[in-house]
C-alpha cells in the first residue's frame, strides 16, 4: 500500500478512468508537456526579474501572505487575516512570525482537499520544493525548513526558475500610471527572460475608483498631457498606449462590472468627464463613462494592434470590513450574472467585425458559456474566449468550458490558457491542470470518433502552447 505519509502524484492523475480514454490522454499530454509555456496574463510582480540578485522572503511570504486563493479560504474558517500576516491598511498589528503563520496554513491544509488551490500547492510543494511528505500540522516546520533552505539557493532565484520552468514569455498587469521602471531594469539587463508590460487603465477609467482624481493627476504627470478635459483625457492613454507598446505591450486589460458598451458623443463624454473632476459624478455617470471607453479601447486597439482584453462580472470587495481594514484583492470578490449579446452589441456591431481588433472575453457566469459566448465567438471575427477565469480556473471548469464553448465556438476562436496569478511559483502546476484537462476532453473526441488522431495531436498542440501565442500576438 502506498506510504500515507507521502505525496502521491500518479502519473494518470486527473484523466477519465475509462482505460482507453486514459491511454489516449496520457498519450497526447506527453506530447505536450515539455512544450514551453506561454504566460499571456498574469499579475507577477516585474520586480522579482528586474533585480538579479532578488530573493524570495520566507516560505509565508512566498505562498501565503500574497495569496488571495490561500487566505480566503483560511478566512472562510475564522481564521483572521491577522493572523496570516495579511498587513492592515491602518498599519495596525498583523502576525509578523512567518513560522507562526506556516504552521497555521499547515494546521489547516486539509481544508483544500479537493480543490484547486490544494492540487496546485501540492504539485508545487512536490515538483519545485521536492517536498514529498504530506503537508499536516505535525510535519510543518520540518517542511517550511525544506523550503527555506531551498529558497536561499541560487537555482530559486526568480530569473533561474523561470528558465527552469521554460517559460517563454511572462506578461504582467501594470497600471496606466506606471512608469514601467522595473520593466525598464529587465531590457537593459540583458537577460533573455520575456517579461511583457500589459496596459491596464481601470483606475483612470472607472470614475468610482478609490482616489481617481489622484490617478487622473498621476496620468497628467507620467504623459506629459494636462489632464483638463475628456480630449486630454484621450490623448494621455493613447500616449501611455504608445509607450507600454515600446516596452514590449502586446495587451490591454479591462475589468468592468458588466460589459455594457455604448457610445457617447463627445458632448456627453465631456460633460461627464468635467462632473467627475468636480467630484459630482453620478453611478449612472460612471456605468455610461466606462461602456463609451471600452469603445474607445477597442478603437484605439485597432489603432496600435494591441490585443484587448475584458474580464467583466466580479462583484468587488464584497466584504466591506475586509476592503476597509485590508484593501483590495483580499478574497471578496464575487462573481455575478453577466449579460453579454446586448451589451456588447454596440462594440461589436462597430468593431467586431473588424479583423483587426483581437478581443478576448473572459466571464464568471457559466451560464452564458453556450448561451451566448460560444454563439458570439463563432461569428464574429474580433472575438476570442478566453480560458476559464478564476473561480473556475480548476478541473471541473476547464470540463465544462470545453464541453459548453468548443462545439459552437470552435476550438481556433479560443484563446488557449492563462495562468492569472500572483503565485510565480505556481505557474508550472496550473499549466499542467490545464494540459492535464486539455488532454482528457481531446482523448474522449478520439475515443468517441470524433476527430482522428491526427487531429487530436493538432489540437492538443494548440491548447498547451499555439492559441494563446496567436490570440495575445506573442
Amino acid at each position: 500500500m502506498p506510504d500515507s505519509t507521502k505525496v502521491q502524484l500518479p502519473e494518470d492523475r486527473y484523466f477519465d478512468p475509462d482505460p482507453r480514454q486514459k491511454e489516449v490522454a496520457l498519450e497526447l499530454y506527453h506530447s505536450v508537456a515539455g512544450q514551453p509555456l506561454v504566460c499571456p496574463h498574469g499579475h507577477v510582480d516585474p520586480r522579482l526579474f528586474a533585480d538579479p540578485n532578488y530573493r524570495f522572503g520566507n516560505p509565508a511570504e512566498l505562498l501565503i501572505v500574497p495569496d488571495h486563493y490561500v487566505f480566503r479560504m483560511l478566512y472562510s474558517q475564522g481564521i483572521a487575516l491577522e493572523e496570516l500576516g495579511v498587513p492592515r491598511r491602518d498599519g495596525g498589528a498583523s502576525e509578523t512570525d512567518p513560522r507562526r503563520i506556516w504552521q497555521i496554513f499547515a494546521d489547516n491544509f486539509y481544508l483544500f482537499r479537493g480543490t484547486p488551490t490544494g492540487m496546485w500547492l501540492t504539485q508545487e510543494l512536490f515538483q519545485v520544493f521536492g517536498v514529498d511528505t504530506r503537508l499536516t500540522g505535525q510535519t510543518a516546520q520540518e517542511i517550511y525548513d525544506q523550503i527555506a533552505a531551498k529558497l536561499a539557493q541560487p537555482e530559486f532565484e526568480p530569473r533561474r526558475m523561470f528558465e527552469r520552468f521554460n517559460i517563454e514569455v511572462l506578461c504582467t498587469t501594470d497600471a496606466a500610471t506606471d512608469p514601467l521602471e522595473q520593466h525598464q531594469a529587465i531590457k537593459a539587463s540583458g537577460w533573455g527572460g520575456q517579461i511583457k508590460p500589459t496596459f491596464r487603465p481601470d483606475a483612470v477609467v472607472n470614475l468610482g475608483t478609490e482616489n481617481w482624481r489622484q490617478h487622473i493627476n498621476s496620468l497628467s504627470q507620467i504623459s506629459g498631457t494636462a489632464v483638463t478635459g475628456y480630449k486630454t483625457f484621450i490623448e494621455a492613454l493613447e500616449n501611455r498606449r504608445a509607450f507600454f507598446k515600446e516596452m514590449g505591450a502586446t495587451a490591454t486589460d479591462h475589468a468592468a462590472g458588466t460589459p455594457f458598451t455604448a457610445e457617447l458623443s463627445a458632448q456627453e463624454a465631456e460633460a461627464i468627464f468635467q462632473r467627475a473632476l468636480l467630484g459630482n459624478a453620478t453611478t449612472d455617470d460612471a456605468e455610461r463613462f466606462t461602456g463609451h471607453m471600452l469603445m474607445e479601447m477597442a478603437r484605439m486597439s485597432i489603432e496600435d494592434g494591441l490585443v484587448m482584453q475584458l474580464h467583466p462580472g466580479s462583484f468587488r470587495n464584497h466584504n466591506r470590513h475586509i476592503f476597509e481594514r485590508f484593501g483590495l484583492d483580499k478574497g471578496a470578490d464575487i462573481p455575478t450574472p453577466t449579460e453579454y449579446t446586448r451589451n456588447l452589441y454596440p462594440l461589436l456591431n462597430k468593431y467586431g467585425n473588424d479583423s483587426r481588433l483581437s478581443l478576448i472575453l473572459f466571464t464568471l457566469d457559466e451560464t452564458a458559456y453556450a448561451r451566448e459566448l460560444a454563439p458570439l465567438a463563432g461569428h464574429y471575427p474580433a472575438l476570442k474566449l478566453g480560458p476559464p477565469w478564476w473561480f473556475f480556473d480548476s478541473w471541473n471548469g476547464m470540463q465544462h468550458y470545453f464541453d459548453q464553448v468548443m462545439e459552437t465556438a470552435g476550438l481556433y476562436n479560443t484563446a488557449g490558457f492563462n495562468d492569472d496569478t500572483r503565485a510565480f511559483p505556481s505557474i508550472p502546476a496550473r499549466h499542467d491542470m490545464w494540459r492535464r484537462a486539455a488532454a482528457n476532453w481531446t482523448a474522449g473526441l478520439v475515443v468517441r470518433h470524433v476527430v482522428d488522431r491526427a487531429d487530436a495531436e493538432a489540437m492538443i498542440l494548440a491548447l498547451a502552447y499555439g492559441l494563446a501565442k496567436t490570440a495575445y500576438r506573442l
